[in-house]
């Protein structure tokens, strides 16, 4: 079955539009990546300061992949005047799991 990752960011009150901006700016960038399945972009209501960005692969290897490749190619390129912008998050953790058990919606 397919691996989750869950990278959890903390993000201050005041990067939290930077960072859906951002985010929004790159769609479509994952999607095309060979075992990729899912993405979200999870905002807290209420309590937290922490986004999650799931996404879901294939295998590891894909993941893996996507992260030595185009992701890390996307996180070294330089915004204007070739500088990198500030990271919007002010920390992160990837969070790995298998899934064991799925369910869809039964059909009417």
């Amino acid at each position: 079955m397919s691996i989750v990752k869950i990278n959890v960011l903390t993000v201050p009150e005041e990067q939290r539009e930077v960072l859906e901006k951002r985010f929004a700016s790159r769609a479509g960038a994952v999607e095309s990546s060979d075992g990729f399945e899912w993405f979200e972009l999870l905002r807290p209501v209420e309590g937290t300061d922490q986004y999650l960005v799931y996404t879901r692969w294939r295998d590891e290897e894909s993941f893996q992949a996507w992260m030595e490749g185009p992701m890390k190619a996307a996180h070294q390129g330089g915004g204007e005047g070739g500088e990198r912008p500030k990271p919007a998050a002010s920390g992160s953790t990837v969070w790995s799991f298998e899934v064991v058990q799925q369910a869809a919606p039964k059909s009417a």
